[in-house]
């Protein structure tokens, strides 16, 4: 029987030195997914991959060795020891794997409680993976539902109202270590939402914007013009350094912008002057040994934890009313899981029961050399009532067992009776919702919007 099985790591078991090197992005990231989805055991594959979290989706024949397989795979992409990564990841099956992803997708599971951001990453990474063709039934109706719950999430709560977004976390963070942004010299790298969104969140603080760019300086232009500042290519950047307050990087460039060797150097021509580095890039667009320089204060996306703390404790009651839309709709994705499963259980223990009675009619066939037949014909009816009388109840039984403990409770039907299932049948027949995809891509751009642009 086919599983559900997700594999991931995310800003609550891991940091972000071992995120950012986990990251499947760019054409790395397609070619490691292509991998997956060859894997023995591995029928369907979807990854996320934003700044706080790298998870897979898997469709999967044993989820024991699928579980093994990928997490080696996942540990050579990082050039990391798979007995190292093992404490950062985590696994789940079926239904509880499909929670998460409600959970992810609704904001319960973010960093900051409520984030619209990743409803878009997700949307994303289902299309990307739908154009890679690595998904199928499973996983096509597990990202519908899921989208559609996270969806629903936004709606019928508070749960985004005012919402705080990394970006603007940031800039918080930053105008707290600074008491205040006004007058300051303001340098953000990147051009992308999350750019956009830092300059949104300074702009009642009287700062003088830079923005600096590489392949989109169009962009940059753009929101230099909309902001009221100015925008210089990627090659100026250590010049715009040498006189900055703030730094606020937010590219997702795949090497790092701001090097602790130059950046030395530019901090010995600012007499003494103080830097303030936020890098909310995953990978990191800045050093880390920068934040050791004289002068220099750093953070990274990993500490904007105080600031998420106090936004946590405001969503709360939002945050319950979510989890329980959440419950409801698992059960409805548990009881589509559970037909899958008990369907092909169901044929399988009936024709086990009718191999039985065909069986001992052929032994007992020497002992009725008198019978007429008719009388074996009423023989074969008497024994084919018994297997219907017989299977009846469990039948109806199983059939109403469609909840979050089914795929359980069938496997250990079938290890009971030793019933060997091929599911391809029923997964295959699951139709995928031509008209749910259309209406994922049709959700709103506010709710797509990317946490980690390129630039």
């Amino acid at each position: 029987m086919s599983e559900l099985l997700s594999i991931g790591v995310s800003h609550k078991t891991a940091p972000v030195e071992v995120r950012e090197r986990l990251a499947l992005t760019g054409e790395s990231g397609i070619e490691f997914v292509s991998a997956v989805r060859g894997a023995p055991e591995v029928h369907e594959v979807v990854s996320i991959s934003t700044c706080n979290r790298t998870e897979l989706y898997l469709v999967v024949g044993d989820p024991l060795e699928a579980e093994s397989v990928v997490l080696g795979m996942l540990a050579r992409q990082g050039g990391i020891r798979a007995t190292e990564l093992s404490g950062s990841i985590y696994a789940q099956r079926n239904c509880e794997a499909a929670r998460h992803l409600y959970r992810v997708t609704s904001g319960l599971d973010s960093m900051i409680v409520g984030e619209a951001e990743i409803q878009g990453q997700v949307k994303r990474a289902y299309e990307a993976a739908l154009a890679q063709e690595t998904t199928g039934p499973l996983t096509n109706h597990l990202f519908e539902a899921a989208l559609a719950t996270g969806k629903r999430v936004r709606t019928e709560t508070g749960i985004s109202s005012g919402q705080l977004s990394l970006a603007s976390a940031g800039v918080m963070l930053a105008r707290e270590s600074l008491n205040g942004l006004a007058g300051k010299d303001v340098v953000i790298v990147g051009s992308g939402e999350m750019a956009e969104t830092s300059a949104r969140a300074m702009s009642d603080d009287n700062v003088s914007l830079t923005f600096v760019a590489g392949r989109r300086a169009s962009r940059a232009l753009a929101l230099a013009d909309r902001f009221g500042g100015h925008s210089v290519g990627i090659e100026q950047l250590p010049e715009v350094l040498a006189t900055a307050d703030v730094v606020v990087c937010a590219t997702s460039s795949p090497h790092l912008l701001i090097e602790a060797g130059p950046l030395a150097e530019v901090m010995s021509h600012r007499d003494g002057s103080p830097l303030l580095l936020v890098d909310l890039a995953v990978p990191r667009d800045i050093d880390p040994e920068c934040g050791r320089l004289d002068g220099v204060s750093l953070h990274d996306i990993d500490d904007l934890e105080a600031v998420v703390r106090r936004n946590r404790r405001g969503r709360q009651g939002e945050a319950a009313r979510a989890e329980g839309l959440i419950e409801e709709e698992i059960q409805h994705f548990a009881s589509w899981l559970g037909s899958l499963e008990v369907r092909p259980t169901v044929a399988a223990l009936r024709m086990h029961a009718e191999e039985i009675a065909r069986g001992v009619l052929a032994e007992n066939e020497g002992r009725w050399e008198s019978a007429s037949e008719a009388d074996l014909e009423r023989v074969d009816a008497a024994l084919h009532a018994v297997v219907n009388r017989l299977l009846h109840r469990p039948t109806l039984r199983m059939k109403e067992l469609l909840d979050d403990r089914v795929h359980a409770r069938m496997a250990l039907v079938r290890d009971m009776f030793g019933l060997e299932v091929n599911d391809d049948r029923a997964i295959d027949s699951a139709p995928v919702d031509v008209e749910a995809i259309a209406e994922i891509r049709q959700l709103p751009e506010a709710a797509n919007a990317p946490q980690n642009s390129r630039d």
